[in-house]
């Protein structure tokens, strides 16, 4: 195939309606040639939008460099061209000499990881990624390219039973996107189980997911059904599996592999027909470099990925997320047009939202309490409300006001934090249970509202 050099930095990644009715994105190939190192000669072209490269067999260009990560870098096509990202390798990614996190390439930049440097050239052909038809998949919503994307791949998964793996920042719907599948695919009937790690005490998480027998350790009064038990015929929802301990994740693995679980405290090993789907908001194959997460228990996960984009990158979905929202909160018809004007809604559009589709929720909520609009940060904090309605008694109007207090400082420390619960805590000098408990009253983590999760 004809490579070609381009030098704009438009028709990257376009959106088109095929002859046969269908939709798809159309994304610049790229190849990468290995120009100095071991694996010399040796050359890869996306199929897709992305391609990783490390020493991980699952990665889509393997190198033998010793230096290089499991999972060391990743580049993906966006409409601005093609970006380049570090995964947390451990010596880092260079281009054209430059040590970076990410960063836009150009064709015929050079990527140096470990020993090795590769060459990126771009092809004038495109991928074609489908995207869905539809603009509603369960209860997410999306026009944008971004989240059709994403519809069209949960609905290809909805129709087998394969192991899925959501990823996204927090609040971006990876809850409403399990629920989605399940409700979508064959198992719809049965139960659909959550457990969620970071809300479930390390010591107890084992015992949840698993179960346990009478006397199998203090406490135990009596046998108790876990979660893979309990959704048999299902779907076992694992929100957070980023926060699983080291010990029980090996467990995990052989629960995936066998399809068996053995209580504990007992021998037996009971058979179960369920489907698994996994939650984060952390890059598991960061983790994976790090040494926190079993490289192989995430290639199980991972058969099929799908990432939740944040709402900043999907500004055109707005207002239909906002009408959503408004409804469900019994929004009056004034209130809704004061909160869709067109002033309104550019001002949001520029908002930051670290906590995304559950963040949006919060602001209009708090928004109709108030009766007031205050701008959305653009930032990253989210505004607390200054004022003070007399007209409440004083228990009342404290209360409020410390929950907005508490919502801002809690979404702002996990967005600083980068959802990382441990380091949040720390930070604050408070405890992590605490922490927990403070973003669950306020719905920050796990809340189970519309797009949460």
């Amino acid at each position: 195939m004809a490579e070609a050099e381009i030098t704009s930095d438009d028709d990257w990644a376009r959106s088109t309606e095929d002859g046969d009715g269908s939709f798809s994105d159309r994304v610049r190939r790229v190849r990468l040639e290995v120009i100095d190192g071991a694996d010399r000669g040796n050359a890869v072209e996306s199929e897709g939008d992305r391609l990783t490269l490390g020493a991980h067999p699952s990665c889509d260009f393997v190198l033998r460099d010793p230096l290089v990560s499991r999972f060391h870098s990743e580049i993906v096509v966006v409409p601005e061209g093609p970006l380049v990202r570090d995964l947390a390798s451990r010596n880092g990614t260079f281009v054209n000499g430059i040590r970076i996190k990410e960063a836009f390439l150009q064709g015929g930049a050079q990527l140096r990881i470990g020993r090795t440097t590769i060459e990126l050239r771009a092809h004038a052909s495109h991928n074609r990624l489908p995207i869905s038809p539809r603009v509603a998949f369960g209860a997410m919503t999306g026009r944008s390219s971004a989240m059709r994307s994403v519809f069209a791949l949960l609905e290809k998964a909805a129709t087998s039973n394969a192991t899925v793996l959501l990823e996204g920042e927090t609040g971006t719907g990876k809850g409403a996107a399990a629920e989605a599948v399940h409700g979508a695919s064959d198992r719809r009937a049965a139960p659909f189980v959550i457990v969620d790690c970071g809300a479930i005490p390390p010591t107890l998480l084992e015992s949840e997911l698993f179960g346990h027998e009478k006397g199998a350790f203090t406490g135990a009064d009596a046998r108790r059904i876990g979660a893979f038990e309990a959704a048999n015929g299902g779907t076992v929802f694992i929100d957070e599996i980023g926060e699983l301990a080291a010990d029980l994740q090996p467990k995990l693995l052989r629960v995936l592999e066998a399809r068996t679980v053995r209580r504990v405290g007992s021998n037996r090993h009971v058979p179960i027909d369920v489907r698994v789907i996994a939650a984060t908001n952390r890059d598991l194959r960061a983790e994976v470099n790090a040494g926190r997460f079993r490289a192989d228990l995430y290639y199980r996960l991972a058969v099929i990925k799908a990432t939740m984009p944040p709402l900043r990158k999907r500004a055109v979905d707005l207002v239909d997320l906002c009408r959503n929202v408004l409804s469900s909160l019994g929004a009056q018809q004034e209130q809704v047009a004061r909160l869709l004007s067109p002033e309104h809604l550019r001002r949001m559009e520029q908002g930051a939202w670290p906590g995304n589709v559950r963040e949006l929720r919060n602001y209009l909520e708090r928004c109709l309490v108030f009766d007031d609009a205050p701008p959305p940060s653009v930032d990253g904090a989210i505004p607390g409300y200054s004022g003070v309605d007399p007209r409440l008694s004083f228990a009342e109007a404290r209360k409020r006001a410390l929950d907005g207090f508490e919502t801002a400082y809690v979404t702002g420390l996990l967005s600083l934090h980068e959802g990382n619960v441990r380091a949040a805590a720390s930070a604050a000098g408070i405890n992590r249970v605490y922490l927990y408990r403070l973003a669950r009253r306020h719905g920050l983590r796990g809340g189970g509202d519309e797009e949460s999760s």
